[in-house]
């Protein structure tokens, strides 16, 4: 899908300089259609407002007829000269003055949508274009508001500044031309001094009610995160009986959006009040010279009437100016949350001349590798290992050591601050995040799903996969059997974030889709912490069969899933404590050993406990059973 390249930018305080940016969505680059679309809409536009000008004249006219002060012979026909045509032709004028206008707006309705599109799709893009860090540190629910207003607010931008704001101005400079060839500059100034004195106000009151907007919108922004941050974590709030807490925590929310909203509607009160007052007044000024102007026999009724229709039909538009500049303001504070996101620089970008990575045969280094998230504490320092190709090599430690934060780097979710992380000889900084995530292949700690189908879940390693593929995969996932016996099969939807399957079954499903993938390189991170003893030992069966003959980077917790593991590489402060095979560091009896120790003294703990439990369930059978004959 083609998007304008232009860097969209907003500034509340400079409606124009956004809509010089928005042009190129208006009036898009190859698509000749929308462009046509425009250039009919402005026909039509104008056409309107000149078919608009002869509504008050055939008023005026048929006004005279009426009153028998028509004096219109020679200028047009007689068959046209009487009162009931003329009354005739002047509402016919408005209903085709009124087609124009819809026939304008429903032109112009695909261009506005397709500039919505774009930008929304360009913003969609955006977002997975920036660094972990910047996801991580943004509440989703805020993040998806912020989003949803935006698109909103540039609909309001594009559809008023072209459907209403050009049309007013071509409007009074047509009123004003009227009134100076008709009655005179008295007229011309009167009607300018109305308008600019309704403006002004209009900008200066709009100005101050948008401070009262954008409270209102931080106060929706603030529930809204707050509702969904609650609803994703449904069962810990249920765990701690906080479903009032969470619900006085979002009501706190809306009361402050209440307050907000409340003082918006009260401001468009006085807002609204404040230009009947200035528009009353100069229509008052004017009403007043025409019904003097009659009565020393210079105007007719039909010029007092006409006088009168002209200033009701620019009221209109004048309305729509303060409407017009309020949504656009309104909208530019909506949307400029969004094009500051726009404006956020992505962490990780490719270089210019970045080419793909190309795999020969899998191997991967660290070569004295130094990063941290915060300048003042480092996380790795001075990191140097490798994994030859089709080997697997664990990395282990203490929490806070640096292990997962390898598996980040890999995936250039960050770039190291110094040294550099190599693919068969390759920097991976020097090519393509595209190609260099296509060789890798993850089974995280935490596997989220989509809420989708189980199906889906498992092809989202290769979308263009057949079914006997996917089948297949999760064969091997050692999960086939398990879906297979649900009433859905493999359309069964896992739920929010995979919540309908256990921890062991979301982890055979994050297997398959990385089987799926078949990826030369691949990384098991902690991929076997989260489970109980048994489903770890089942877990690992299908992640050895997944590893074989795969350069794999194991970064693990429980030590007894990587005894086999070519290397182990033990770190401590950001730095390699030791290295070696699992018997090589048994006998160092260094940190290694203790680590190995401690574990094993608390697995034979939880075994002890666990044969307790069944021996004491069976003693529970045994004595109920001559109860039960």
């Amino acid at each position: 899908m083609a998007v304008a390249k232009k860097t969209v930018s907003a500034d509340s305080s400079n409606p124009l300089g956004t809509l010089v940016n928005l042009w190129p969505y208006m009036w898009p680059h190859g698509r000749g259609d929308l462009k046509r679309r425009v250039i009919w809409a402005t026909v039509f536009l104008f056409l309107a407002k000149l078919v608009l000008l002869g509504v008050p004249y055939f008023f005026k006219w048929a006004t005279d007829a009426l009153n028998g002060r028509l004096d219109m012979a020679g200028i047009l026909p007689a068959f046209l000269l009487g009162a009931v045509v003329l009354v005739i032709a002047y509402n016919l004028t408005r209903i085709f003055q009124v087609g124009l206008n819809q026939l304008r707006d429903a032109l112009f309705a695909s261009v506005g949508q397709h500039a919505v599109r774009q930008l929304a799709y360009k913003t969609f893009v955006h977002m997975h274009k920036l660094s972990l860090r910047f996801h991580l540190e943004r509440k989703t629910g805020g993040l998806s508001r912020i989003i949803e207003r935006g698109t909103k607010g540039i609909e309001t931008i594009v559809r008023f500044t072209i459907l209403n704001s050009v049309p007013t101005f071509i409007e009074f400079l047509l009123t004003a031309v009227i009134f100076w060839l008709s009655y005179g500059f008295s007229y011309v100034a009167i009607t300018a001094v109305t308008v600019w004195a309704y403006v002004w106000f209009t900008v200066r009151a709009s100005d101050w009610r948008i401070a009262i907007r954008r409270s209102m919108n931080d106060s929706d922004t603030d529930a809204n995160t707050k509702a969904i941050d609650s609803l994703l974590n449904f069962e810990t709030v249920k765990y701690f009986g906080n479903e009032e807490m969470e619900a006085r925590r979002f009501d706190a929310s809306m009361a402050r959006y209440e307050k907000s909203a409340t003082q918006v509607w009260t401001s468009l009160g006085w807002l609204n009040f404040g230009q009947g007052v200035i528009f009353g007044l100069g229509m008052t000024v004017m009403m007043v010279m025409s019904a003097m102007a009659v009565q020393r026999g210079e105007q007719t009724i039909g010029d007092f009437v006409f006088v009168n229709a002209l200033l009701l039909q620019l009221s209109v538009p004048l309305n729509f100016i303060g409407f017009v500049y309020r949504e656009i303001r309104q909208g530019l504070t909506d949307i400029e949350q969004m094009f500051d996101l726009l404006e956020v620089e992505a962490e990780v970008v490719d270089k210019p001349d970045a080419q793909p990575l190309q795999i020969r045969q899998g191997a991967l280094a660290f070569r004295d590798v130094h990063f941290s998230y915060d300048p003042e504490r480092p996380i790795l320092k001075g990191i140097s290992f490798e994994v030859p190709a089709g080997k697997t090599v664990a990395i282990v430690g203490p929490s806070g050591a640096g292990k997962s934060t390898i598996s980040r780097l890999l995936y250039r979710f960050y770039d190291v601050q110094e040294g550099a992380i190599t693919i068969d000889g390759q920097d991976i900084r020097g090519v393509t995040q595209k190609s260099l995530r296509a060789v890798i292949g993850m089974v995280p700690q935490d596997t989220v799903l989509f809420n989708d189908t189980i199906a889906y879940n498992i092809r989202y390693g290769r979308p263009g996969a057949t079914e006997d593929e996917v089948t297949a995969a999760a064969e091997v996932a050692q999960i086939g059997t398990f879906i297979e016996s649900l009433p859905h099969g493999y359309d069964t939807m896992v739920g929010e974030r995979g919540l309908k399957l256990s921890g062991g079954e979301k982890q055979r499903v994050a297997i398959a889709r990385t089987i799926l993938k078949a990826p030369p390189i691949l990384i098991l991170d902690e991929a076997t912490s989260a489970l109980d003893t048994t489903t770890e030992h089942e877990i690992q069966a299908a992640l050895d069969v997944v590893s074989k003959n795969r350069t794999t980077l194991v970064i693990a917790h429980r030590l007894s899933t990587v005894i086999n593991a070519d290397e182990i590489i033990v770190l401590r402060d950001g730095g390699i404590a030791e290295r070696g095979t699992h018997a090589d560091l048994l006998a160092q009896d260094g940190l290694y050993a203790s680590m190995w120790n401690r574990q094993r003294e608390a697995t034979q703990a939880e075994e002890h406990l666990r044969k307790v439990r069944e021996s004491d369930d069976m003693g529970v059978i045994a004595r109920g059973a001559p109860a039960a004959e």
